[in-house]
């Protein structure tokens, strides 16, 4: 597999999760950083790659690729033995249930660009922060109660799987925001021991930084 080339705001909870997964494959990669704070995801020549003007976009196998869990889920059919989804139907919509939950019912609300309109429509100036750590509590709490009881170091099982690309991004932006972590004892456990995998390692924003 040659040519593959992630199109990646480094902070960007979504392009996060994606580089997590192809380091986890063990695909090589080249980085182009596409700068939100610049505006350049609006530019016409990545509004060519990604109408959506979103990050990330993967460009592999000739194919365009965008929206994470989509990507996700395409890497994985590419290399199922890898685990990212499991083998069982039950497990698997565990798993996408999970995954989802972050990306459509905590991160959507908690993008940039919609905390941006709040701060137009309000006068307070600490609105910013009350709102992320507001949405962010909750959408943890709710995680913590859908984590498997039986799993066994990860969300879900043994290795890490979708659930936990999505788990640790968010709790990068939770700490980011302050958000006091001390009643999701089993996401800061499984988020210490992502923190000792090297593709999660490689992965960090503070690795992906331009």
């Amino acid at each position: 597999m040659s040519n593959v080339v992630l199109y990646d705001y480094w902070r960007s909870s979504a392009s996060y999760r994606v580089r997590i997964a192809l380091n986890l494959l063990e695909i090589d990669y080249k980085t182009v950083s596409i700068n939100l704070l610049e505006g350049a995801h609006r530019k016409p020549e990545y509004l060519a790659l990604n109408p959506q003007g979103l990050v990330p976009t993967l460009v592999i196998d000739g194919k365009i690729l965008t929206q994470s869990l989509a990507i996700i889920e395409y890497l994985s059919e590419l290399r199922p033995e890898c685990g990212l989804l499991p083998a069982d139907s039950s497990d698997r919509q565990k798993v996408r249930a999970f995954a989802y939950a972050v990306a459509m019912d905590i991160h959507p609300i908690c993008n940039t660009h919609v905390v941006a309109h709040l701060m137009t429509v309000t006068d307070k100036s600490d609105a910013r922060e009350e709102w992320m750590k507001h949405f962010i509590s909750e959408g943890l709490r709710k995680l913590e109660a859908m984590i498997d009881p039986a799993g066994d170091g990860f969300s879900f099982g043994d290795t890490p799987t979708m659930a936990d690309l999505c788990l640790v991004p968010q709790v990068y932006n939770a700490r980011r925001w302050g958000v006091d972590m001390s009643g999701f004892k089993r996401i800061v456990e499984i988020d210490g021991k992502c923190a000792k995998l090297p593709a999660f390692q490689a992965a960090h924003p503070d690795r992906a930084k331009p």
